[in-house]
């Protein structure tokens, strides 16, 4: 009978521990996996822009990742187009209407339009803990390709092109593009 006591005590020691240890506390935050070269800009000539996405299969995985850094593009040249635009405007004292209609189509079109040249630069696959693929992508374009796709679009545009032809900073611009 006294074995029987001693073995009972133990079970009931052991399962009190055993309770005792299953609750760890509160979780900390977790680091999110990214690769080392995600989000750096490491070559003054090329936009490289970022793209991420999860999915079951690995082709859908890379193209979602591939389509979300293409967005990312056409939002950053649109910004930096708005902003070249924008300088060349002010320094040519250009309040016309019609001139900043034609500004606008012209933003519009270059953000829009397919990038020349653009590749694929890093590309990283992996597999999640619940068999799902994560794919992260740089793309990276040719500064001279959205500066080129500019200098055309202004120029097919006559009240833009008379507007801008004067002003030093568009002569800038298209002494960059003839460097290429």
């Amino acid at each position: 009978m006294r074995s029987f006591k001693i073995i009972a005590l133990m079970l009931v020691v052991l399962l009190v521990l055993a309770a005792c240890s299953g609750q760890k506390g509160p979780k900390g935050p977790e680091k999110i996996y990214y690769p080392d070269w995600w989000q750096l800009q490491d070559s003054p000539e090329y936009i490289q822009t970022y793209g991420m996405a999860e999915k079951v299969s690995q082709n859908t995985s890379y193209d979602a990742a591939y389509a979300n850094a293409m967005l990312q593009a056409a939002q950053y040249v649109e910004s930096y187009v708005k902003g070249m635009v924008k300088n060349y405007q002010e320094e040519a004292g250009v309040e016309n209407p019609t001139v900043t209609a034609l500004t606008s189509s012209v933003v519009k079109v270059v953000s829009s339009s397919k990038f020349a040249n653009a590749m694929v630069t890093k590309q990283e696959t992996i597999v999640t803990d619940d068999n799902r693929y994560k794919t992260f992508v740089r793309v990276s374009i040719p500064k001279e390709a959205v500066n080129e796709n500019l200098v055309d679009k202004i120029k097919k545009e006559e009240a833009l092109y008379n507007a801008f032809k004067a002003s030093q900073s568009f002569k800038e611009l298209d002494e960059e593009v003839e460097k290429y």
